[in-house]
């Protein structure tokens, strides 16, 4: 989307959002038809249900705007090997999960570089907000590793990670549940 019709949209959404609250309806940001991530990344209106099942599967299925195109293509066609674990699908289910992740892949400075490996947790935005996570956090039970998003991100199944909404991991050590607060 371009600069201008991500505001529009921002607007349309907050419009909503405020019309909503006013007549006392309690409306999700999916049920508007976006989820922000991290206020950068946008949740597409019309998400392939083959998307959550497939890929929310092994885990949360992110929403697109967090990889350029080239990375999605390159998961997609190698799928036999997702990070050591086979995630092949069906040449229907692929071309049009494929599709939809290209259409909606992200575009802005966010992603304009590819992540090493296309792992959205090597990505120098992911990096740089979670700098001051200490690597035994990533090891906990209740966490397992960095792609584990809603371990922390209360909302991460809708696509939202915004700071504001974090819960502390099960198992913290008390230095890092002093950090936590900073």
């Amino acid at each position: 989307m371009k600069s201008r019709e991500i505001k529009d949209a921002d607007m349309m959404m907050t419009f909503r959002l405020a019309r909503a609250l006013c007549a006392g309806t309690t409306l999700s940001l999916a049920a508007l038809g976006l989820a922000r991530a991290d206020s950068h990344a946008v949740w597409p209106r019309h998400t392939p249900p083959a998307y959550a099942q497939e890929c929310g599967s092994c885990h949360v299925a992110l929403p697109p705007g967090m990889l350029p195109a080239r990375s999605w293509q390159r998961l997609m066609a190698g799928l036999d090997k997702h990070y050591g674990s086979d995630a092949s699908l069906d040449a229907a289910t692929l071309q049009q999960l494929g599709a939809w992740l290209q259409a909606n892949a992200g575009t802005g400075k966010r992603v304009r570089e590819e992540p090493p490996q296309d792992r959205i947790t090597r990505s120098a935005w992911f990096e740089r907000k979670h700098r001051k996570i200490d690597a035994a956090v990533w090891r906990l039970p209740s966490v397992k590793s960095a792609v584990n998003c809603a371990a922390c991100h209360v909302g991460a199944e809708q696509g939202r990670f915004d700071d504001d909404d974090l819960r502390m991991p099960a198992g913290l050590d008390a230095r890092s549940r002093r950090a936590w607060n900073d």
